[in-house]
Parts: structure tokens; C-alpha cells; sequence
């Protein structure tokens, strides 16, 4: 609400009484008034109640500004590896490893660091960056120092596995069966023996975990001084001279299953294969190829399509094949715009057989090769009266596009779309008429017209379910010749 003209802006702000007020004199309204104006807009106490908790921080008051600032923050916070440091390094590392960390040292500035990427410090800080030279126990595991894996190793065969346990049975010459190893249930109450581990209480579940690693290591202790003593040529009391249960659970966990010579290394991943394996060359690396195909298929691209058609790969290459339509499409993630290649393909002989091919895919050429196929897959007969056109007039509808196709008579040609033309050329149809009256998106159109295309009423057909038998004329005194007297083709059919 705000009123304009001051005398009002007067009268309402006023709290004196309207015989005060008619008494003043005009000019004396005008004047300065010591009260506030009505308006509504807050006052300006109010309106630094709005104003954030925080004031905004300077680039001088991050030291951003000040080269001296600036070198002294870098060497604060990005402090370069010392001497000792380098020493530890090599030691967990292969020297190709310590010149790449030397080479992603040296490509990043740590002056570009202190401008642009300046750490903050306050206690909301987000942990967006992790320090790797910190360990974490809740998400790091244990570090193990040991050596890398040996790149030459390969997976044991069963001799090998064999010799391996002979190798490692005889550091044990006499000794009794193992296999008495205590579990975890051996350590629990009697009354918690007889109930799963799950429904344990938490305490006797931690206690009775701390009591069973202390067995093993104890048992690993008790195998290392044994095979001590029996180096020095020291006896023990007992005979242990036989594995231990620690010593077993030793050549499970940790025994390698490669021929490494039982190195145990950091890593869980095996080294690659070899590219060529001996014994397995050639098997299982290609597909199957069939020698009728005279090596026209190699790569087995037309196996699949000589299963399901019945024909050789010679008479699927000499189809016709023809790209009638193809759209690119994208569609808008948070990603990106992730393109989409949309392809029609139409394939035939040329002889009545017809195959249409859609496919959707990322690549232009995979999905024009997809389609291909699927159209081969996709061949079936046409009906064609005298090789030519089509049985009568046939109509179709799909989604919103209506294709209308007329017989017509010899010599006429293909009156048609581009698209129908090819359609109708892969069919081996040469005399047609077409109109699309309303709804020509391409896609729907094609498919109209395939439709139309397979959906003919053959009259000898209706014939017969009727009980009547059709005669042509011209195939039975012209032979499907032109009438020499008229000069063109007449078609007559009698019913008897």
C-alpha cells in the first residue's frame, strides 16, 4: 500500500485530532513531517535481517593476492618428497613406478592448487579429496609389503599342483593327522555351543573372535619355532615334527596356485595369458566356418541367417538390399546427449519374396548391418499376379499413414514413391499405382505398404472357398501374351 499526495501521506501519518488538522495550513502540510511515511516497504533494520550469517571472504584474506602468501601456502600444504621419503618409496616400488609418480608429480602446479583449488579448513569442510598418505581403518585394508607378482607366472596344471604338495609335505617328514583345529565355537560358552553364531550376543561374538586369532597366531608362532629349531639342530620337547594345524591354514591362505615359486604378492589379479596359448591355437577364437560357403563368410556373419532361411550364403549375398529410411535421435540424460541411429532396410529377390529390416542402434554402420539381416530373416512370398503387379486394388493403415496400391496393366510402371519403388523393386513388382492420402511419415508408410503387400485376397483363392472355379482368359488362349489385335493386355475372368 503506498499513498502518493502528501496531504494524505499527512493526514493518515498524523495522530492529531481533524479539528487540529483542518486548522493547519496547507503549506505547513507540505513541510517535514517528524513522523515516518506509511509505506510498505520494511524498514532498514528489518531489512538486514535478510542478509546471510556470513560475510563473503576476500581473495586478500585467503592470501591470494600475495605471492609471498602464496608460495608459503604451496610449501605448507604441497610439500615435495624428502630424501627419506624417497628412500621408503623404493622400497615398495619398481623404479618404473617411481618415475610415474615423479612424471604426475611435476604435472601438477602446486601454485595452480593454492589459487584455484584452495583447500578450505573450517569444520563443514566436505571430504571431497582423499589422502591417500593417511590410513583409514574403517576403509583401508591391512598393508601386506610384499613383493609384485611375478609377470612370467601361469596358472598350475594338476603335475604341477602335485609336485607343489609333494614340495611342501616333505619340510614334514613324520607327525600325526591334522584336521583338530579349533573353530570359533570352541571358544563360546557351553550354553552358546549348541545356537548359530548369528544369535550370539555381541560380547560373546567379539570375545570369542579375540580368542580364535590368538589361537592362530599362536599356532603360526609355535610352526615358525619349530622349523627354527629344526634348522639350528635343536629338538623340542614334543614331537612336532609333523605339520600343525597353522602350518595347513599357512598353505591355504598363503600358498600360491601359480608357479611362482610360492611368492605371495599384493595383488589378486593373475597376470594376463600369453596371445598365444599352446595346445588351446585356433579353438574357440572364431566362429565356425562352413566350407560350402567357398570363403564368402569367414567372420560367420550369415550362419545365424542360413539356419533360419535354408539358403547359401551365395544366394543371400545376391539379394537386393536397399536403406529406404534412417533418422538420428537423441536422447537428453544427465549425462549428455546420448545418440540414437534408427535404419530401415528392405531385401528380396526380385522374384516374389520380400523382408524388411528395423533396427536401432549407436552406430550408423552397425545399425544399417543389424538391419540387413533382420530383413533377410525377415523374407516372405508376395503375391504377384503374372509376375508383374498385385491381385486388385489393397489398402493398409498403420498408425496414421494409409497406403492405397492399384493393379495396373502391362507397361505401365511403378507410379509410385521412392520408398514404395524400392519395396517394390525387391519384390519384383514392375506395374503399380500408389496414393498415400493423408499421414506420410516415412517409417509408416513403408510398414503400410509391406503390409499391403502380404495382406492380398488371391481371387482364385476366394474362388474356391465359394465353390466356384476362375479362369483366366488371357492365360488360356494368350499364354499371358498382349492380344495382337488390340494391342494391349485384356483381363477376363468367367465364373462357371
Amino acid at each position: 500500500m503506498s499513498l502518493a499526495r502528501p496531504v494524505a501521506r499527512r493526514l493518515v501519518a498524523s495522530s492529531s485530532s481533524s479539528s487540529q488538522i483542518i486548522s493547519t495550513p496547507c503549506h505547513q502540510l507540505l513541510g517535514s513531517s517528524s513522523k515516518r511515511e506509511f509505506h510498505s516497504t520494511p524498514q532498514l533494520e528489518a531489512r538486514r535481517k535478510n542478509r546471510p550469517r556470513f560475510s563473503n571472504v576476500r581473495a586478500a584474506e585467503m592470501g591470494l593476492v600475495d605471492e609471498e602468501k602464496i608460495k608459503q601456502f604451496s610449501k605448507q600444504k604441497f610439500p615435495k618428497y624428502t630424501k627419506e621419503e624417497m628412500v621408503e618409496l623404493q622400497k615398495r616400488y619398481s623404479p618404473q613406478q617411481i618415475e610415474a609418480l615423479k612424471a604426475g608429480e611435476a604435472a601438477i602446479n602446486p601454485r595452480d592448487l593454492t589459487i584455484q583449488g584452495r583447500l578450505r579448513v573450517d569444520p563443514y569442510k566436505m571430504p571431497y579429496i582423499d589422502d591417500f598418505a593417511e590410513s583409514q581403518p574403517i576403509i583401508d585394508k591391512r598393508p601386506q609389503n610384499r613383493a609384485p607378482p611375478d609377470p612370467k607366472a601361469n596358472w598350475m596344471g594338476l603335475d604341477e599342483f602335485t609336485a607343489d604338495l609333494i614340495k611342501w609335505a616333505d619340510q614334514f617328514q613324520t607327525g600325526e593327522v591334522t584336521g583338530t583345529m579349533k573353530k570359533v565355537v570352541d571358544f563360546v560358552p557351553e550354553e552358546w555351543k549348541k545356537i548359530a553364531e548369528a544369535r550370539w550376543p555381541g560380547e560373546v561374538r567379539d570375545e570369542a573372535h579375540k580368542q580364535f586369532k590368538k589361537y592362530l597366531q599362536a599356532e603360526v608362532d609355535r610352526s615358525e619355532k619349530e622349523q627354527k629349531a629344526k634348522r639350528e639342530g635343536r629338538s623340542l620337547e614334543e614331537d612336532t615334527s609333523g605339520p600343525t594345524d597353522g602350518d595347513v591354514l599357512q598353505y591355504i591362505l598363503e600358498r600360491s596356485v601359480m608357479t611362482d615359486n610360492g611368492l605371495v604378492s599384493n595383488s589378486s589379479v593373475a597376470p594376463a595369458l600369453p596371445d598365444k596359448v599352446p595346445g588351446v591355437a585356433g579353438m574357440g577364437y572364431k566362429a565356425a566356418v562352413d566350407p560350402e560357403d567357398q570363403g564368402l563368410d569367414d567372420n560367420g556373419i550369415y550362419q545365424e541367417v542360413k539356419r533360419v532361411t535354408g539358403m547359401s550364403v551365395k544366394d543371400l549375398l545376391a539379394l537386393r538390399t536397399r536403406r529406404i529410411w534412417e533418422n538420428r535421435v537423441s536422447n537428453q540424460t544427465r549425462l549428455g546427449k546420448i545418440p540414437s541411429f534408427y535404419t530401415m532396410v528392405v531385401a528380396g529377390n526380385k522374384n516374389g519374396w520380400l523382408g524388411l529390416g528395423v533396427v536401432k542402434s549407436a552406430d550408423p554402420s552397425v545399425s544399417f548391418e543389424k538391419a540387413r539381416l533382420q530383413a533377410l530373416r525377415n523374407l516372405k512370398p508376395i503375391p504377384r499376379y503374372e509376375n508383374r503387379t498385385i491381385y486388385g486394388n489393397v489398402s493398409a493403415k498403420f498408425g496414421a499413414a494409409v497406403v492405397e496400391l492399384s493393379t495396373r496393366p502391362p507397361g505401365f510402371g511403378l507410379r509410385v514413391q521412392h520408398r514404395i519403388f524400392e519395396l517394390c523393386r525387391a519384390a519384383g513388382i514392375y506395374d503399380l499405382a500408389a496414393r498415400v492420402p493423408r499421414g506420410r511419415n516415412p517409417m509408416n508408410v513403408v510398414k503400410a505398404t509391406y503390409e499391403a503387400l502380404l495382406t492380398q485376397k488371391n481371387p482364385e483363392t476366394i474362388a474356391i472357398g465359394r465353390g466356384k472355379k476362375l479362369v483366366d482368359v488371357r492365360k488360356v488362349y494368350y499364354s499371358g501374351a498382349p492380344i495382337p489385335e488390340l494391342g494391349q493386355t485384356q483381363h477376363e475372368e468367367r465364373r462357371f
